[in-house]
């Protein structure tokens, strides 16, 4: 069990006052079997009002707009999480059970493509493979073997607006791409699985009270029987240094802070994660 502090930074510059900017923060870590949320806020500079609630797929959001003319926007959400060894499935289910009506009826969301994650056949053909000679629960892991050993973790290759049949295609990519790339093979045999967005702390020997600078990151869930979580991108199953923030079918369901706003002129966009070991 790890005890994390996580403090997660944005600052939006506008060329220009911005006269009314309506906003929705995803950035309040999940309270679930393995993850105790301790203490979650949201600040903004300057301040707003805040509306809490938790949207379809169970993430917390926090949704506040400004009506006064502002140059600069801060939004700072601060945690205080613990957390423990992801769990594997109880029961674990077969290939025939995952074609059954009410399998695919009940994850039909996280078994079709998505903008992100869209149908490729090439990838079908490579996902039957592995199907071949692997178990659902196996296949998971192999699927996720296979993306890490086609993309290269290259920061800046690629968008946000980029699916993982783009980064395929340059045989580089972030967290987000080797996530999407890792949908797209399981979803293509049948296995439900969803995109997760959270923080990982890179620092297994962590001492503790010593802050460093962390990183926004993304890894998937499939179901096999039950949810459980594994890291494409470091190709290994998650552990305590890690904290999950959103679930859904992609990126899109899950985007850390976003929303629109009244007046003229690009932003400069400034991200800062901290993260400290507590105990």
């Amino acid at each position: 069990m790890w005890r994390m502090r996580v403090v997660h930074s944005t600052g939006y510059a506008y060329k220009s006052p911005v006269t009314a900017s309506f906003n929705e923060a995803r950035l309040t870590p999940r309270s679930d079997s393995r993850q105790n949320v301790i203490l979650n806020r949201v600040e903004t500079v300057p301040a707003t009002r805040q509306y809490r609630y938790v949207d379809y797929w169970g993430t917390a959001v926090t949704s506040f707009d400004l009506h006064a003319p502002h140059t600069e926007l801060e939004v700072t959400a601060s945690s205080v999480v613990e957390t423990d060894t992801g769990e594997q499935p109880a029961e674990e289910v077969s290939w025939e059970d995952l074609k059954t009506i009410a399998v695919i009826d009940r994850f039909d969301e996280v078994l079709g493509p998505t903008g992100y994650t869209p149908l490729s056949r090439r990838l079908a053909r490579v996902g039957q493979r592995i199907a071949k000679y692997h178990d659902p629960h196996d296949a998971v892991v192999a699927a996720a073997n296979w993306v890490h050993s086609e993309l290269e973790y290259v920061p800046g290759t690629t968008g946000v607006h980029s699916s993982g049949l783009d980064a395929h295609r340059e045989g580089k990519g972030v967290c987000q791409d080797f996530a999407h790339l890792s949908l797209i093979l399981l979803r293509s045999i049948g296995i439900p699985a969803r995109y997760v967005s959270g923080y990982l702390h890179p620092n297994r020997e962590a001492a503790v009270g010593d802050t460093i600078e962390g990183q926004s990151h993304a890894w998937i869930q499939a179901w096999t029987g039950g949810w459980w979580h594994y890291d494409p991108t470091n190709d290994k199953g998650i552990n305590e240094q890690y904290v999950s923030v959103g679930v859904g079918r992609d990126y899109s369901d899950v985007t850390p802070l976003k929303g629109i706003y009244s007046g003229e002129g690009s932003t400069d966009l400034d991200v800062v994660v901290e993260i400290t070991r507590l105990a």
